[in-house]
């Protein structure tokens, strides 16, 4: 993969060292979205004519995804925030573990290969520090558009003589699975309409994506979504939305640190439960041409919130918050609906002298009035920003180990809170 002309190296083992207390002020700027690139640079494999996607975030799992679709036959390349993904030679049908392994997003491959050449085999993924997050609902997605699945050596084989335009429904409003299963649909003529879909902001891209490569989508970003399929699709140049889960963990940060920031390319519409929830606990948040403001000052009020499928309040978020609220004057539960593994950022928050108690899928968070710098470690891409956050408003020094975790999700995250006034250096392990 050529990227800016040179050849990408291998990410270090670094750490931020983090001295909190300041707040921040000024200007931050929001990047595309990351889970909405992932499935659309992901798309391409649709076609073998020429996409052009702008607004491309510079992330761990976005570079992954370049060295996915290369192995796969595509020729990446990328200029600043540009990627041109073309031709390069027939697409292999085989996503390998060597990849897949890196990056659970790799799945979303076997949708359009499937489609389009009848057969993929793609590893399975397995499971993650948040959760298993198995895949059968995009399985019985595929079997009910008239794929047969098996398991084999540890990969999942797909194979159809010809998909057909199917009516879907989700037992649960999966983002993967709906991803899945438009990019299935938009190669296969007829109309597809999945039920219980996923209605989150990046679901909402890839149907303008989709469409704009020649597939006609309706619907998406809500419960029924309409795929009407294309025997054949072209190229197609996209702007990726702005990141929602970046936008709300700055906003998270700013909270709990004090100041006066404004998120310029923030879409405010993205992100109405947390906003809510923020406007709550004490934060001013208002929409301003182009983005958002915040204005934070003082412990928040204690909020309790309950993760769930969007519209409802997003699970990207609930470890940012969760360190927010450490700092509130009173009790506050949070109550983690999505996966079944996502609170060990609480054990590192008690190491900074949070209250938390966690029983099963509950959080309760006792306020304390300060939080005091210690050495921690991330165990996920949000689990380690929500740690960035509370060690953003503790007092002393903060080590911040394994942020190769959080570089899959933020970009050059440091450089941005440095500009806001944080006291934040990235050094080797």
């Amino acid at each position: 993969m050529v990227e800016n002309g040179r050849i990408q190296k291998a990410f270090p083992m670094d750490a931020f060292l983090i001295q909190g207390g300041r707040r921040l002020k000024g200007t931050a700027v929001i990047n595309g979205s990351k889970n909405a690139a992932l499935p659309i640079l992901i798309a391409t494999l649709l076609t073998d004519e020429t996409c052009t996607i702008t607004n491309v975030p510079d992330l761990r799992d976005i570079s992954t995804t370049y060295r996915l679709l290369e192995e796969l036959g595509k020729k990446v390349t990328v200029t600043g925030k540009t990627v041109k993904v073309e031709y390069r030679r027939k697409l292999k049908t085989k996503a390998p573990y060597k990849i897949v392994k890196q990056m659970r997003a790799s799945i979303l491959v076997a949708g359009p290969l499937l489609a389009r050449f009848g057969n993929v085999r793609v590893s399975l993924p397995g499971g993650c520090a948040i959760g298993m997050r198995p895949i059968d609902l995009h399985l019985k997605g595929f079997e009910t558009m008239g794929a047969q699945s098996r398991t084999e050596q540890g990969d999942v084989v797909l194979a159809t003589e010809g998909l057909l335009a199917k009516r879907v429904r989700l037992t649960f409003p999966s983002v993967g699975a709906t991803e899945n299963i438009m990019m299935a649909a938009a190669a296969t003529s007829g109309t597809t309409i999945i039920d219980n879909a996923a209605r989150e902001p990046e679901i909402e891209d890839l149907g303008n994506f989709l469409t704009g490569i020649g597939a006609v989508v309706t619907g998406a970003g809500g419960k029924r979504i309409k795929i009407i399929g294309a025997a054949k699709l072209h190229g197609s140049r996209h702007r990726v939305i702005p990141d929602r889960i970046e936008t709300g963990t700055y906003l998270c940060a700013v909270a709990a640190a004090g100041g006066d920031v404004k998120l310029k390319g923030a879409e405010p519409k993205h992100l109405e439960a947390l906003v809510a929830a923020m406007k709550k606990a004490g934060a001013k948040i208002s929409k301003i041409p182009g983005g958002m403001r915040i204005v934070s000052s003082g412990r928040p009020k204690p909020v309790s919130i309950l993760t769930k499928p969007h519209p409802g309040f997003p699970t990207d978020v609930q470890a940012p918050w969760m360190a927010y609220m450490a700092l509130c004057s009173g009790k506050a539960r949070v109550r983690e609906e999505i996966f079944e593994n996502r609170f060990m950022h609480a054990a590192e928050l008690l190491r900074m002298g949070a209250s938390i108690v966690v029983d099963g899928n509950t959080a309760t968070i006792r306020g304390v009035p300060d939080l005091s710098g210690a050495e921690i470690m991330a165990s996920d891409i949000r689990a380690g920003a929500g740690l960035i956050v509370a060690a953003l408003a503790a007092h002393g020094t903060t080590k911040v180990g394994r942020v190769y975790h959080i570089d899959r999700g933020y970009e050059r995250i440091e450089y941005v809170l440095r500009r806001l006034g944080a006291k934040i250096l990235r050094v080797k392990e």
